[in-house]
């Protein structure tokens, strides 16, 4: 008895020693476990200020373009009038570059987009000035006529498995060889004032429609990327191919979709055209291809660092064609266009794929 008494002294001694909550015993397994579960967390808070940094990067330097040139060509570069012309003249590309950049994120290239501006607005001018059609049939016709070379794309590179660049490539030049012929190599003029009161004439806060068609079809982009079923399969398809089939996606309806928007958004590219100038021409369009493909590379740095993305593009448009602008207000000659669509194409792709790859040993 007195052996069962002091075992349960000792035991009661114990038992107010210890703390009421405390927990099991801190091991150092425990410990490093703990550490290393909260490291990720760690990690990601560190990487949040440099990922801002990275997606606020160009419009930055943007503004700092514009404050750059605004303080060395007062009188001609800060103007409203300047503005309203940047705003505007770029419409037609910010529109073709919002549609490639479709096929780009779902993985795949579109080099006709060009000769299907040209397409268009040639399609147009014929059927509206040579044969007297009214100028909203031939707008349907064209932009029918950008619909069936996306399903050509589509299905060649698709079904039949080549490459996406080649078949656009062949594309292109197809394209290029059919406006010499129909329009015999001549200019024509003389479209439909209503396209052109449509495009350029109405105006808002002193900038033509054609900016505001631009900025609405970037926000219906980015409603569907970021918001809707079929902008995130998309985004899978680009990512992983694989993946998508077997997670049940429809994966070749998904590219051939894509290539079909980019051949529909670029025959719109061309009804723009056609409304600005009045006219068009057999080589109409065809300096689109490489600004469009630097703004779209450059884009995919801003906003959402590493995935094209169509604010992105929208102000990579602009700050390319503002840094152009202020150079050749400065005196350069048009040369400069060249050497800042190719150096920032170059740069562009380069820093995109430097942000994937970090990236990818991320996690992300």
């Amino acid at each position: 008895m007195n052996e069962k008494r002091g075992a349960d002294m000792t035991t009661a001694r114990k038992d107010a020693e210890t703390p009421v909550d405390a927990g099991p015993p801190v091991t150092e397994s425990t410990s490093s476990t703990a550490a290393e579960a909260a490291e990720p967390s760690e990690k990601a808070a560190r990487r949040r200020p440099t990922g801002r940094l990275e997606a606020m990067a160009l419009p930055l330097t943007w503004l700092a373009v514009i404050v750059v040139f605004s303080i060395l060509e007062t009188d001609t570069f800060f103007t409203s009038a300047n503005a309203a012309s940047i705003l505007a003249s770029q419409a037609v590309l910010v529109v073709v570059t919002l549609g490639l950049i479709v096929p780009l994120i779902a993985g795949d290239f579109d080099l006709s987009i060009g000769s299907v501006v040209g397409m268009s607005a040639l399609v147009i001018a014929i059927l509206n000035v040579q044969h007297g059609w009214n100028i909203w049939a031939a707008v349907v016709v064209a932009l029918l006529a950008g619909i069936v070379v996306g399903l050509i794309n589509g299905m060649l590179t698709v079904l039949l498995g080549i490459d996406s660049l080649i078949v656009t490539l062949g594309m292109s030049t197809l394209l290029a060889g059919v406006a010499l012929w129909i329009s015999g190599a001549n200019t024509i003029t003389g479209v439909d004032q209503t396209l052109v009161d449509v495009v350029i004439s109405y105006r808002l806060f002193g900038i033509p429609m054609e900016f505001y068609y631009a900025i609405i079809f970037a926000l219906v982009l980015w409603y569907v990327f970021a918001f809707t079923p079929l902008g995130q399969r998309l985004l899978v398809v680009g990512r992983n191919r694989e993946v998508a089939r077997l997670s049940g996606m429809r994966v070749s309806t998904l590219r051939i979709g894509a290539l079909v928007t980019s051949a529909f958004v670029a025959a719109l590219g061309g009804v723009l055209i056609a409304g600005t100038s009045g006219s068009a021409g057999p080589t109409t369009g065809l300096d689109l291809l490489l600004p469009a493909f630097a703004a779209a590379f450059l884009g995919s740095t801003t906003i959402k660092p590493g995935r094209f993305n169509p604010w992105g593009t929208v102000i990579a448009v602009y700050f390319l064609v503002t840094g152009i602008t202020g150079l050749q207000l400065l005196g350069l000659q048009s040369f400069v266009q060249n050497i800042f669509y190719g150096g920032a194409l170059i740069l562009a792709v380069s820093f995109s794929q430097i942000i994937r790859r970090r990236r990818m040993k991320q996690g992300f």
